[in-house]
């Protein structure tokens, strides 16, 4: 079953830019996944235990990598990437 991902970022540091930066980057560099990113958020699609391992990898490493933060996460049982 592929899924669709809605990936906000809120790092509570005053470098929340280059936190951000790092984490979309590794998502983008991660080929279990694809993803698009705006101003707003990163979309991630992909297979469900594909993309919820990649999840939880990403964000186990940004808790212990940069501390206190907030991850806020939409997930669509269905493939809306665009084409």
């Amino acid at each position: 079953m592929k899924i669709s991902v809605e990936l906000s970022l809120y790092p509570l540091d005053d470098d929340f830019l280059s936190i951000i930066q790092d984490i979309v980057k590794r998502l983008n560099d991660d080929s279990r996944v694809n993803c698009y990113t705006n101003t707003m958020s990163t979309q991630i699609f992909g297979e469900l235990n594909d993309t919820m391992t990649v999840l939880t990898e990403i964000i186990g490493y940004s808790f212990k990598q940069y501390g206190k933060q907030v991850f806020v996460a939409k997930i669509l049982n269905s493939d809306v990437e665009p084409e």
